[in-house]
């Protein structure tokens, strides 16, 4: 089916091809910065020159798509497909396909400075810390990147949530790590999350409710600074191995926080915005109450410690439009901070609610969802 000519020279096509299809398409041209318009123009044209027969795609399930074809392309392409006998939408399938080859996902090279990290906090419950963690690291991962999630909050959602039980209490953990009771290497704590989108490269550091005990355990230590550096210094063997590491903060305004904020200052020698704080909130008013406690501990930490932490934004989250001036008004006022700025507007709908009844990621449960597609964007603002 084709409408009228855009004024661009172009006709809009509109036929059927696989979710998984259009998904990778999506994903792979944002990734590589493309145009889903000039990725599908090029695939046409791959296909046109391309031996024939071609794979076959299995269409069942097909779901509509569109997207704009420069006229004189689609008409010679429509006419091969009727010349080979070769059904639009398959030929359109096979085009995606080839592109989609031609086009990998970028080799991800480490950097000598070690993981970009990101700490994703707020001292008010209930902002949805624990879900922008994951669901921002699944899409940094889908996009090539190898990304581990650190669970720094001992009530653990982020451990249960993605389907897996708290540390034994007894055992080793990322606390005993900070506070010199290892038992054994860091990394043997860390689990794969499993997810044909994520390609073997999104991971996890569990909690363990010995999180509870950490502000006290630091603060009867005798070593210099290891209030805020105990972090740091447990997560170091980590840093080399990873593209991207997010720390999911407890809501508190403690040590544990300190540590997180300090983990994620800019080193020296690191481009700004490559690590820092992002900060969910809600279009209300005890959101931006915490977040005047919050911002006093921050000022305070790169203060005495003569660092740089950066905010790298506010991401307005469980948004509902429905309920009317007091949030379009709030969020108004977080826009007007100016600095950090709103990053993202997260709307409250449901897919999220069931990933988490599911013990599922959000980007294997709807991939395809309004949700998942917010936590993509972000996460391609991350990475820029």
């Amino acid at each position: 089916m084709v409408t009228a000519i855009t004024p661009e020279g172009r006709d809009k096509v509109v036929t059927k091809i696989p979710p998984q299809l259009r998904r990778e398409l999506k994903i792979r041209a944002a990734t590589v910065g493309v145009d889903i318009q000039d990725a599908v123009t090029e695939g046409i044209k791959a296909w046109k020159t391309a031996a024939k027969p071609l794979p076959t795609i299995d269409t069942s399930g097909a779901q509509s798509f569109s997207t704009y074809v420069p006229t004189d392309l689609l008409a010679t392409f429509r006419g091969d497909c009727s010349e080979l006998r070769v059904a639009y939408n398959q030929a359109l399938a096979q085009s995606i396909r080839l592109w989609l080859d031609s086009h990998p996902l970028p080799r991800r090279e480490r950097r000598a400075a070690g993981a970009r990290r990101i700490a994703v906090g707020n001292q008010k419950g209930g902002v949805g810390k624990t879900a922008l963690t994951a669901g921002v690291a699944q899409a940094l991962a889908e996009m090539g990147f190898k990304v581990c999630m650190v669970d720094f909050d001992p009530q653990g959602h982020l451990t249960k949530q993605l389907g897996h039980e708290h540390l034994p209490l007894k055992g080793d953990s990322l606390v005993k790590h900070m506070v010199g009771e290892r038992q054994g290497d860091l990394r043997d704590l860390v689990l794969p999350i499993e997810g044909e989108a994520f390609g073997g490269r999104l991971f996890l550091l569990p909690a363990c409710t010995d999180g509870f005990l950490l502000d006290a355990k630091l603060v009867t230590s005798r070593e210099v600074r290891v209030k805020e550096t105990a972090l740091e210094k447990a997560l170091a063997g980590l840093d080399a191995d990873y593209d991207f590491i997010l720390v999911d903060c407890p809501p508190s305004l403690g040590y544990a926080m300190d540590n997180a904020l300090y983990y994620a200052r800019t080193r020296e020698g690191e481009e700004s915005r490559s690590s820092g704080l992002i900060i969910p909130v809600q279009a209300e008013d005890s959101s931006a109450d915490a977040y005047a406690l919050l911002r006093e501990q921050i000022d305070a930490l790169c203060d005495d410690l003569d660092i740089d932490i950066c905010d790298l934004g506010f991401i307005v989250n469980l948004y509902d439009i429905r309920k009317g001036y007091v949030l379009t008004s709030s969020l108004d006022n977080w826009k007007a901070i100016g600095e950090p700025e709103v990053i993202a507007v997260v709307n409250d709908l449901k897919d999220q609610r069931e990933a988490v009844r599911t013990k599922t990621p959000l980007l294997i449960w709807a991939p395809d969802s309004e949700q998942a597609d917010a936590m993509r964007a972000i996460a391609r603002r991350i990475a820029a």
